[in-house]
């Protein structure tokens, strides 16, 4: 039976456990004052998802740093996003120190950016291994493939919105694969690249269903109709930077063992450890509740 690798999007669980509770104030803040919420939220979700999925090995992926080589391709990537709050700003480290803590494998490389590590480890376990990689990020929708389920965040711990690839192409029309240039059209407002300005979702949509791809539209453009011809000719260099920007990185080597993937048993010292680190939520949801 092949090993079924759960793959934490470190950084979103993060942010989401965060804000989750920093609306309402409440930071769990450790003996040092320092808020703890989101770490916490992080950890507890991960617990979670080990128990819903019941995986084999884990994994955890994190970015490193708000700038990556998506930045040098195109200085705005990103660059709208509010900075963190001062609250989250200490826990980007803590979260990570927890998890290694765990004995939970992570992974985090300077100028990448989580989802290029999730596709990266995807790749190295192609056909030895299937995935299920939880992330509220929609981009990881194109690393779908016959052993890869994306689960995306829905509501509290333990609501996901499950994706394979047979329901991706029935919803979206097109092959994960083609995600890629359907966004290098439409580009991504919420990275902050524009793609073909007049072109939206349905227009992009019909282009890569008829052309296959971005190179596909462009070696038919005499047959477009001349408005959509005339909006691809004046964009085409930011059509061209919208799909490498979109596209995720997979060929970084992770070339781990599968045994350093191993989701190592919550013991009464590791709940030990945690509440002498302040992180009693973590401590509780770890330890099965006696029946006495």
């Amino acid at each position: 039976m092949k090993p079924h690798i759960l793959v934490i999007d470190g950084m979103a669980l993060l942010f989401r456990s965060f804000f989750a509770t920093a609306h309402s104030g409440q930071f769990f803040p450790n003996a040092y004052n320092v808020p703890t919420n989101g770490v916490q939220g992080f950890a507890r979700h991960t617990m979670s998802a080990i128990s819903i999925f019941q995986p084999t090995h884990l994994a955890v992926c994190w970015d490193m740093g708000s700038k990556t080589f998506r930045n040098e391709l195109f200085p705005d990537y990103k660059s709208h996003r509010p900075a963190p709050a001062p609250e989250l700003v200490p826990q980007f480290d803590m979260a990570r120190e927890v998890s290694e803590t765990l004995g939970w494998k992570s992974y985090g490389i300077p100028n990448m950016e989580a989802d290029d590590l999730i596709g990266s480890l995807i790749k190295s376990w192609n056909e030895k291994a299937k995935f299920t990689v939880v992330s509220g990020d929609k981009d990881l929708l194109q690393l779908l493939r016959p052993d890869v389920t994306i689960a995306l965040t829905k509501k509290g711990y333990t609501q996901y919105d499950e994706y394979n690839a047979q329901r991706f192409i029935e919803e979206y029309g097109i092959t994960p694969g083609q995600f890629v240039d359907m966004k290098a059209f439409t580009g991504d407002s919420s990275d902050g690249y524009p793609g073909v300005k007049g072109i939206g979702p349905k227009t992009a949509l019909k282009l890569i269903q008829q052309y296959g791809s971005v190179d596909g539209v462009l070696a038919a453009k005499e047959e477009l109709a001349a408005g959509v011809r005339k909006k691809i000719e004046t964009d085409e260099e930011m059509l061209m930077l919208s799909r490498e920007l979109a596209e995720i990185h997979c060929e970084l080597t992770l070339d781990d063992r599968l045994d350093q993937l191993t989701i190592p048993a919550f013991t009464e010292e590791t709940a030990k450890l945690m509440e002498q680190q302040g992180y009693s939520l973590i401590a509780r949801q770890g330890l099965p509740v006696s029946p006495f």
